[in-house]
């Protein structure tokens, strides 16, 4: 007989990195193709937007209220990940909404990075959960995106939508 025993940080742990696979996963098919912003268009979307000086959780909340996005100081999950050296179909789909943003985590492969993950208060006219990742790099932002778990999830850039996805 095997007993198995889970802390509940185990358990909160493994359930945020299983619902992101899985709204990463169902974001391929969901996500039309578009055209991709000019670095021109992105500039001006970022204009006084601050990516350096990202290098603690409270600064993560920080960096996230720029986009008008409130979120607790400290996050849900704070974790190292590695980006990986070659891009799987999600991971160059998950890559291609950081170009969306002007970033591209591809700079950073084989780095090892921090990502932390909020719980987003104010999403307009959404009623269920709803995340802010931000992956830095070294006190710099390299990645992240807001997101959702629910059946109808969604994972979009920073930017906060005029209306609900």
């Amino acid at each position: 007989m095997f007993i198995c025993s889970f802390k509940a940080s185990t358990l909160k742990l493994f359930s945020i990195i299983g619902i992101s696979v899985i709204t990463l996963a169902a974001l391929i098919f969901f996500i039309p193709s578009s055209s991709y912003a000019t670095t021109e268009e992105i500039a001006a979307m970022n204009e006084n937007i601050s990516f350096k000086n990202v290098k603690n959780a409270s600064d993560g909340a920080k960096f996230l209220a720029q986009y008008g996005w409130e979120v607790a100081s400290e996050p849900i999950e704070e974790c190292e990940i590695t980006i990986p050296k070659e891009f799987d179909k999600v991971m160059a789909q998950y890559n291609e909404i950081q170009k969306q943003q002007g970033l591209d985590l591809s700079k950073y492969a084989k780095k090892t990075a921090t990502r932390y993950t909020y719980k987003v208060t104010n999403y307009p006219n959404y009623s269920e959960t709803v995340y802010a990742n931000v992956i830095t790099f070294r006190g710099k932002v390299i990645g992240g995106d807001i997101c959702t778990a629910d059946s109808r999830g969604f994972l979009h850039t920073f930017s906060m939508p005029e209306t609900a996805e």
